[in-house]
């Protein structure tokens, strides 16, 4: 379809919102990603226990939604590059590098833009914090103290806007997190299943147990 269709917004609309709700924080002493486990198209649930957080390095992760082939395409991208960097630098890439990488990218892409919605977390080892930057299908690029994405996020938001306080602690806010996405899946039909949740610190990329997301007791 070309640009100047009169489709086409409500075309990409159609294509990034089917279904998902992802968020991220940012924290004291790192970041938290989380997402749900549905992959959806359109009413049929396609698969109840997809992924969509994505280990790129040891401090950097990144979390998708929209068209799972333009977003699995993306992430070997990004993983690609950044092992690069790592060889090359002989340090981890920067969190803001890595985000901008990202939305050069989708910016070069958009004339036949992938459908995707990307949250880039990790930690900065250069200035010792977490980041987190919200990048849309054409590259847009934003950050904030937390983000969420898909068709969830306004059910996400209410929560976060409630319940983030600056300088909350991972151990704090991967509860806010699990409770935000829980939240969502009560109330939107293309997120559910199940939750997903990364911790990511000084000490490098941690995926949380079962144990540890049951005991924070979200009800969905």
């Amino acid at each position: 379809m070309h640009v100047n269709d009169d489709r086409y917004p409500q075309q990409i609309l159609d294509q990034i919102k089917k279904g998902t709700t992802t968020c991220a924080l940012t924290c004291s002493d790192g970041v938290v990603l989380a997402a749900d486990t549905r992959a959806s198209a359109g009413l049929f649930i396609a698969d109840r226990h997809v992924m969509k957080i994505q280990k790129v390095d040891n401090h950097l992760g990144m979390t998708i939604a929209g068209g799972v082939a333009d977003a699995q395409n993306l992430v070997d991208t990004m993983r690609y590059n950044a092992n690069i960097y790592r060889l090359s630098k002989k340090e981890p890439i920067p969190v803001s590098s890595a985000a901008r990488l990202c939305s050069n990218i989708l910016f070069n892409q958009r004339y036949f833009p992938f459908y995707v919605q990307i949250i880039m977390g990790g930690f900065d080892f250069r200035q010792q914090k977490g980041q987190i930057y919200n990048i849309d299908l054409f590259g847009s690029m934003t950050t904030e103290s937390f983000i969420s994405t898909g068709s969830g996020s306004p059910v996400a938001y209410g929560y976060l806007e409630s319940e983030f306080k600056e300088g909350m602690s991972v151990n704090e806010a991967y509860k806010v997190a699990i409770q935000a996405i829980a939240a969502a899946i009560r109330r939107n039909a293309g997120t559910g299943d199940s939750i997903n949740a990364v911790i990511i610190d000084k000490n490098g990329y941690t995926e949380l147990s079962k144990e540890i997301k049951d005991s924070v007791g979200a009800k969905f």
